[in-house]
């Protein structure tokens, strides 16, 4: 099929088609529908959009996901506990001839 007729098909312009075989990043995701659904391959489009056959996709947000999570409030009350034991027990030296640095 010629890219005119396919063009025309889709209702889209040549130039665009051309651009989709090019594998250009700036042509929309709804020309490329359109080409697809105009060459009977619809079922190409629903595998493309699956975002469980995106092994790379699923990869990073693998890498994303936080292991485990800690509220801000629980870290706070974590370093105020770690303060009160480092302190308890000890008591300010006073230095008779005046105060060391």
């Amino acid at each position: 099929m010629a890219v005119a007729d396919l063009a025309v098909r889709a209702g889209t312009s040549a130039s665009t088609v051309a651009r989709l075989e090019k594998g250009e990043a700036g042509v929309g995701i709804g020309a490329l529908a359109d080409v697809l659904v105009a060459l009977g391959l619809v079922d190409r489009l629903a595998a493309l959009i699956d975002i469980r056959s995106d092994d790379l996709g699923l990869a990073l947000s693998e890498q994303r996901v936080p292991k485990r999570g800690r509220s801000s409030s629980a870290r706070l009350r974590k370093a105020a506990a770690a303060d009160q034991d480092a302190t308890r027990g000890k008591t300010d030296v006073i230095d008779p001839d005046g105060a060391a640095f």
